[in-house]
C-alpha cells in the first residue's frame, strides 16, 4: 500500500500518513463507467433512431442527449485515474479518516467507539483484481462510510485491527 504525507491545515490533518487505495481500482472504475455509459448512450441513440423514423422532431432530441450522455463518460473516464488517486485512509489515535473528491474533497473521521459492523465487499471485477471494498456501519443511520480498491489481504487484516479498536473503544463507554 503507498503511504504519502499530505497535510490539510485548515481541517486539522497536519502530519497524517495517508494510505492510498490501489491503483488496480482505476480498471473497475473504468469498466464500470464505459459499460455503464455506452449501454445508456446506445439505448438513447436507439430511441432517437426509431423516433427518426417516424418522422417526429423528437429523433433528433434523442440523438442529441445521447452525445451528451457520451461526452460525459468520456470526460468522467478520463478524470477515473486521478479521481482514484484522490482515495485514502489514514488511522489515527481515536479514528479512522477517509478522504475523497477533486474539486469537492470530503474528509470523513469516524471514531474507533462509534464502529457496530465493518464490512469486506469483493465483487467480480474486485475478486479478479485481488482487491476489496470496507464498508463501516456507525451509530449514526445515515452513514455511508466506505474505501474501495484495499487489497484483500490487507481488507482483512485492516477489519480486524478496526475491529479491534472497535471493541476496545466501545468497552470504555
Amino acid at each position: 500500500m503507498a503511504r504519502e504525507r499530505l497535510d490539510e491545515p485548515g481541517l486539522g490533518l497536519t502530519g497524517i500518513d495517508w494510505t492510498r487505495v490501489s491503483a488496480k481500482l482505476v480498471w473497475t472504475e473504468l469498466i464500470t463507467t464505459l459499460v455503464i455509459g455506452l449501454v445508456v448512450t446506445a439505448g438513447l441513440v436507439l430511441i432517437g433512431v426509431v423516433n427518426a423514423g417516424f418522422g417526429s422532431g423528437a429523433g433528433t432530441v434523442w440523438l442529441l442527449i445521447g452525445i451528451v450522455v457520451l461526452v460525459i463518460t468520456l470526460v468522467t473516464a478520463a478524470l477515473t485515474p486521478r479521481r482514484v488517486r484522490a482515495i485514502g485512509y489514514a488511522l489515527r489515535d481515536d479514528d479512522l479518516v477517509v478522504r475523497r473528491g477533486l474539486m469537492w474533497q470530503r474528509f470523513t473521521a469516524v471514531p474507533y467507539g462509534r464502529m457496530q459492523l465493518v464490512d469486506v465487499a469483493r465483487g467480480p471485477l474486485d475478486r479478479a483484481l485481488g482487491m476489496s471494498e470496507l464498508k463501516f456501519v456507525t451509530a449514526a443511520a445515515a452513514t455511508n462510510v466506505r474505501i474501495p480498491g484495499i487489497p484483500a489481504t490487507d481488507a482483512d487484516e485492516l477489519r480486524d485491527r478496526l475491529v479491534e479498536l472497535a471493541e476496545s473503544r466501545r468497552a470504555g463507554l
